[in-house]
């Protein structure tokens, strides 16, 4: 799962102290050196909720024309988890792609075909167990922080609209999940957790695998028929969330420090060299995407409140401090910008309630470059 505010297993560790040096710079009286922050409303215009079914909704991904958009949802009878469903934007139709059973996350559009690739527990033979198991726990009136439990048994598939066919692509054993394509459809970039299964651990490892499985997971690379699987990253820590450059030359991730606590935007190429960090905001920063004209990077960040994640850009070599985009109290995360970067989809919990759901708003590119190039240089800690 890429991390959302409901699926942050980190999130629960210890808070993150917020900035109260770059706090009280951003409240300082501004002078004539100094242009006015960028708001919200200079960056988003005609924000719209786009989702309203189901408990949660979230993970919006574009198809490669900008007419439909394919996301996950809580909302199938007799299941409480994630399914994956595919809206039109013309027509506002809206169907499942996934078999409805098990915990399914992380869809994407692969170019220049008909198929769509995501993660699921299907084929657990145990999936109707803990389905039946949660919603007897939520009917009994108990509540948990939710949190996403990288479930081992989660592999990627290759679903056909035509043949309405799912071809099964991982099956290591291991978290396999947070897939995306290249923009020419011949690569798979994805996270795994399949290192902590296949190699005995000590004591230390068993306990880390019981407590935060996520702190094994890396980068890995395949072609889109799921062969070639090779990892590309081997550092201590959560290692996610992967999306191809627009150009298709490199990879953009991020990257949780070995507590679980921090985390960092970074690319790298293809084959795992050239890896460069992008950020370094001393906050829990995640959910990179570089908008389609490769200037620059829009992510997530708490870097204002342990829970309040708001979405911030960065220029794509990482030589400007991030700036902040939203101002909403609560969550707005994962954001994606349209292919034709007029448009953003975000996850936000701005409707109100703690559970996120997906909404729509015209970018505005000019400000954001214009924001860029008035931010100071980045600060290395």
């Amino acid at each position: 799962m890429r991390p959302t505010r409901d699926n942050l297993t980190l999130m629960i560790r210890s808070p993150i102290v917020c900035s109260s040096v770059l706090m009280a710079t951003l409240a300082a009286p501004l002078t004539s050196q100094q242009p006015a922050a960028p708001q919200e409303r200079d960056f988003l215009s005609r924000i719209r909720r786009l989702t309203v079914d189901g408990r949660r909704a979230g993970e919006g991904y574009w198809s490669p024309d900008g007419q439909r958009i394919v996301f996950q949802s809580e909302r199938e009878p007799g299941n409480p988890f994630y399914q994956i469903y595919v809206l039109d934007l013309l027509t506002g139709d809206t169907k499942r792609i996934s078999p409805g059973l098990g915990k399914t996350t992380c869809a994407f559009f692969r170019p220049g075909t008909d198929e769509i690739a995501f993660a699921s527990t299907h084929a657990d033979p145990k999936s109707k167990q803990f389905q039946e198991e949660e919603l007897a726990f939520r009917a009994s009136g108990k509540e948990r922080r939710y949190s996403w439990d990288y479930d081992p048994e989660m592999d990627i598939y290759a679903y056909s609209e035509r043949a309405g066919a799912l071809k099964r692509l991982t099956t290591a054993r291991g978290y396999d999940a947070e897939g995306s394509y290249s923009p020419d459809g011949r690569w798979i970039a994805f996270s795994s957790m399949r290192d902590a299964y296949n190699r005995p651990l000590d004591d230390t490892g068993k306990k880390m695998l019981e407590e935060n499985p996520s702190y094994f997971a890396e980068i890995y690379i395949m072609r889109a028929d799921g062969s070639g699987q090779r990892r590309l990253t081997n550092v201590a820590g959560y290692d996610g969330g992967p999306f191809f450059t627009p150009d298709g030359t490199r990879i953009v991730w991020r990257r949780f420090d070995e507590q679980g606590l921090i985390a960092d935007i970074w690319t790298m190429k293809l084959d795992g060299t050239e890896q460069k960090q992008i950020t370094d905001f001393g906050s829990m920063s995640w959910a990179p995407y570089m908008h389609p004209s490769g200037q620059y990077i829009i992510f997530s960040s708490n870097k204002f409140g342990f829970e309040n994640f708001e979405l911030f850009l960065v220029d794509a070599q990482g030589t400007k401090e991030p700036v902040r985009v939203t101002n909403s109290d609560g969550f707005d995360g994962l954001p994606v910008p349209s292919p034709d970067g007029k448009t953003l989809a975000w996850t936000s919990s701005r409707s109100g309630g703690a559970a996120g759901q997906l909404f729509l708003a015209q970018w505005n590119h000019e400000k954001a470059l214009e924001a860029i190039r008035n931010a100071p240089a980045r600060t290395k800690k």
